[in-house]
């Protein structure tokens, strides 16, 4: 697990423990202590983002700009976009390990 606690909006995680564990998301909203919210545009969509404590999940290195940028200029994202950037991401982390 990878214990760095400086999330960041539109930064993609994979879910290490839970129903959804080893699929990616994206954080759309952040909370004070330990906790985030993350969405994947399919199973849980952004209008009800799954709340997640961040020992649970495995941040990674990348940030959707998309995401951050629908964020900043109308606060909130489409779930189209949210499953396109993940499946993008998906694909070059495949890539990365193939």
């Amino acid at each position: 697990m990878n214990h760095i606690l400086n999330p960041q909006l539109g930064q993609f995680v994979k879910v290490a423990q839970g129903r959804d564990a080893d699929k990616l998301a994206v954080i759309v909203g952040l909370e004070p202590e330990r906790y985030v919210f993350i969405a994947d545009g399919d199973k849980r969509k952004f209008e009800q983002p799954k709340r997640k404590n961040l020992l649970h999940l495995e941040l990674q290195k990348d940030i959707s700009r998309e995401v951050v940028q629908s964020l900043n200029e109308s606060g909130r994202v489409t779930n189209s976009k949210l499953r396109y950037v993940i499946q993008k991401y998906a694909e070059q982390l495949n890539e990365a390990n193939a």
